[in-house]
């Protein structure tokens, strides 16, 4: 029994593994907790590993590269064709096992962890951005209220709103009382 392909569904506490051999029939269907995939895939010959593209999914594809297994990252969206029954975590499992051996697949390139840092820095530059801007527009909103129109593209920056509270405060000054 040599396993040749395997796919991950990977989850927060418990990953399906399903494995086939060089004829495409099922050998391993199993859960494993997180703590157990390493050593399992320790104990395995080298193999190709298919994964959905996630931000753990370069974590593990790392790790299961330093094992000396070849692992592909797919985009979720061109595995999904590949499901067969209802979706579950051992469905999903199988579709990425069957995805992965397909000679026009597209893969994801594995990122290092550098490459996630950066990832993650400019998620939270546009987390922040896209804050600002709904703070921006609650002030707009509220400056509506007391008949102060503002343009909604010079709300945008922080000057700009400081400047419409201090003219919307000396013009209404009753309305600002404190």
């Amino acid at each position: 029994m040599k396993i040749t392909t395997i796919g991950i569904d990977l989850a927060k506490n418990v990953f399906q593994v399903h494995g086939v051999d060089e004829r495409g029939k099922a050998v391993v269907r199993k859960a494993l907790k997180r703590g157990q995939v390493l050593p399992f895939f320790a104990n395995l010959q080298p193999c190709l590993i298919g994964l959905e593209a996630c931000g753990s999914a370069h974590y593990w594809a790392r790790k299961l590269q330093g094992q000396g297994h070849t692992v592909k990252l797919m985009a979720p969206q061109f595995v999904k064709p590949y499901v067969k029954t209802n979706k579950n975590d051992a469905a999903d499992a199988e579709a990425i096992c069957e995805a992965v051996g397909r000679p026009t697949m597209r893969f994801v390139p594995i990122k290092n962890e550098e490459q996630q840092a950066i990832l993650a820095v400019h998620r939270a530059r546009q987390g922040f951005v896209k804050a600002r801007t709904a703070q921006a527009n609650q002030i707009r909103g509220l400056l509506a209220e007391y008949g102060i129109a503002i343009r909604q593209e010079s709300v945008t920056s922080p000057r700009t709103c400081r400047t419409f509270w201090k003219t919307a405060r000396t013009d209404c000054p009753g309305c600002f009382a404190n």
